[in-house]
Parts: structure tokens; sequence; C-alpha cells
């Protein structure tokens, strides 16, 4: 049965603009089969939106579904626990206007076998780009005890090259469709410190080598200086976080066409977090690098480094039911227009994740997949937060 939404202002992210008495043709596929202004195409059904704004799902291009961000329980969880929890964190990311999203490290390939599984239909959420364990070394961000007894990892923990190797291709037999690469030391890993440069050119140059040799893109967690010219150098697809990125970096980026994910809300979260919520080791970390965190991806989103929007969402206190849209408020905060946010968490997630056959725009052909919101998001980003707003999933309504 073909639906037509009329009366509607649609933005769909491909020109940019937002297109007044607009309408959009959903058919019996749940695909997008056209869309306009003016007079639209007769349909099996019609629903007049009003006069409220359409836009494309939203995007969330750094996660962790296995975390529970209220209990900051990161350590020793099992399959079932991380399973349970990824269950449930992936309802909430839908029912908030998340359609997809990339999982930045998963223990036991937790991320893999949902997505799956929800290719099978048996598990409800948003389309998850997953990258399986990541790769971290000997005590570094990534070394974190797991399982009942603690004699799991979450991190594959490579010594050389080889071994990088050798985990990515696991990583591929499995499923894994992004590497996630532990490039520098990390606010919240308790035995190294956030600029500790932690993989080897080496090893990061095999891990880009083997990956995009099997269709896999790469994510490099580079916080520190040195660890961010490595990733660059390597080749990887995005840098995530960037902290202390320089404006050297940030041209080599525009040049390579390097996606950075900075996840601002990750800082934001810990920084305001109840004290005596977290351990003293992360909160000295996040002080000692949030004024400078903020003040770099100013300069970066002001030289024009393509920014992408992720969260880090299951860390302390990020949450997934607002998260991505907070996100995007404090880019625009950080100096980017609300354009600028909604394309880094539509068109330009789409494409760095490899969905934009079926993600990131409504134009015809891609999965109807999209919010109906009450105000203008072009206006003010905080529109896109609106609680109560309608989310479309392969053009059904997602129920609360």
């Amino acid at each position: 049965m073909t639906t037509l939404y009329t009366n509607c202002n649609l933005f769909d992210a491909e020109t940019e603009e937002m297109q007044n008495n607009a309408w959009l043709l959903v058919n019996d596929e749940g695909l997008v089969g056209a869309s306009g202004t003016g007079t639209a195409p007769e349909a099996d059904q019609t629903v007049d939106l009003q006069g409220q704004y359409v836009m494309p799902g939203l995007i969330n291009a750094h996660t962790h579904i296995m975390m529970d961000p209220m209990d900051n329980h990161t350590a020793y969880l099992t399959e079932t626990e991380a399973t349970v929890n990824a269950i449930k964190n992936l309802k909430t990311l839908l029912r908030n206007g998340v359609v997809a999203i990339r999982d930045c490290g998963a223990v036991s390939d937790t991320d893999v076998k949902l997505m799956k599984l929800m290719h099978q239909g048996r598990v409800e959420g948003p389309e998850i780009v997953p990258s399986g364990r990541p790769m971290s070394i000997l005590g570094g961000h990534g070394d974190f005890p797991e399982g009942d007894d603690g004699k799991e990892v979450w991190g594959h923990l490579t010594t050389c090259a080889a071994d990088m190797r050798q985990s990515v291709r696991e990583e591929f037999k499995h499923g894994a469709k992004n590497i996630k690469v532990m490039a520098t030391g990390g606010v919240m890993s308790p035995t190294d410190r956030v600029d500790d440069t932690e993989l080897t050119a080496e090893e990061l140059n095999a891990a880009v080598e083997e990956a995009h040799s099997k269709h896999m893109t790469v994510a490099s967690h580079a916080q520190g200086n040195r660890g961010i010219q490595l990733s660059l150098e390597a080749g990887v697809d995005s840098i995530e976080h960037g902290i202390y990125v320089d404006e050297q970096q940030m041209d080599l980026m525009i040049k390579q066409g390097t996606c950075l994910v900075p996840t601002l809300n990750a800082c934001q979260c810990i920084f305001d977090a109840p004290k005596g919520s977290i351990p003293d080791y992360m909160i000295k970390k996040d002080i000692e690098v949030k004024d400078i965190f903020f003040k770099n991806i100013g300069k970066a989103i002001e030289k024009g480094v393509r920014i992408v929007v992720g969260t880090d969402a299951g860390t302390p206190f990020n949450r997934f039911d607002n998260g991505t849209t907070t996100e995007m408020e404090l880019l625009v905060e950080a100096g980017e227009t609300p354009l600028q946010a909604l394309l880094g968490a539509t068109k330009y997630a789409a494409e760095l994740i490899q969905l934009s056959e079926d993600y990131g725009t409504l134009t015809a052909g891609k999965k109807a997949d999209f919010l109906v919101l009450k105000d203008n998001p072009l206006v003010d980003i905080k529109a896109v937060a609106q609680e109560d707003k309608q989310v479309y999933q392969n053009g059904k309504l997602v129920e609360y």
C-alpha cells in the first residue's frame, strides 16, 4: 500500500534547503517513491502532516550499545549482560529518532551478532554497522577484563603488525563492517593517559590495509596528537574524539576526506556527572582536556573539516535517548550551523559508515526512515530533540 504524506515542509538532506508545501510518497516496500512540492501524485492512502517538518532519521556514528550509561559498569561484563543492555539501548535509540548506528566496540562481538539477528527480523532497533571487538595493546585503552572471572578481554591485544592483521581478519570472519583501533590512551582507561601513543605506525598501517582490502572502514580512537598523526598517515576513515588535533592535521583531514567524530557529549557528561559517581581518574583526565577539546573542535569546524555526529553513547551518563540530539546542539554551540549539524547526523554519517545507498537522505529508492517535527530544525537545532516527535522506520510509525 502506498502512502502519501502531504502538507509538510521537507528537508531531504540532499538539496540542503527546506522545501515548503512539500509531499513525500512511500511505496509498499517501505521505500521513498518520490518527493516534491506543489501537486502531489495519487496514493492508496494520504496523511496530512499539517505543516510539520520532515527530515531523515538520525544516524549516530559512535555508540557502545553493550554499556549501561547509568551504572558506569564497563568491566566484567558477560556476553549475556552486554546483550540485555544492547537490546534495551537499541529500542531506546530508535524511539528517539536514530535509525542507524555504527557501534565502535563490543565485548564478545555482541554488536555483530545482534546485527545478524536484526536482519532476520528478531531484534528491534536501528540498522547496526558493527565493529566487533576493538584493537588495543596490553594495558591500553581497550584492555578491559570481561566476563564473570575477568579472563576475557574487551579488545584484541596486538603486539605487532602480524597480530593486527590476524585480528582484523577474525573480525572480518565474524561479520564486522568497521574496525575500531585504539591509537591512543583515553579518559576512561585507568592505566594510561589521554596523549599516550599506543598502536604503532606498522600496526595502524596493517589495520587499514587489511580492512580496506575487504570493504571495511577504520575508525581510530585518537585523542593524543601523535596518535592522530599516525592514524591519518595510515589512512583511517575517521578520527574519533580528536582532542589534541592541530591545524596541520585538520588540513590533512580535509585533503584526504577523513571525517572527525568528536563525541563532545561524552566529555560533557563526565564533566556534569554527580559527585562521587565515577572514578576520580576519569574526572581528572576529563577536566584536563575539556577546554582544549572544545576549542580544537571549534577550529576544525571553522576550517571545514567534515564533522560526523557520534556520541560515544554508553559511557558514563551518556544516554541513548537524548545523546544524539545533545551532540548536535553542542556542535552548533561550537560553531556549526544547524544545517551542518543536520548533515553530520544524516548524509555525512551515512557516507562515512557506508550506508548511503539506503540512509542519510530522503530521495527515491532509499528507506523511508524519517522524523516529523513541530518546528524547523534549520532554524533551531533543538527542534530535533522534540520528545514526542514521530519516528518512521521503513515507512511505518514506530510505537512508543
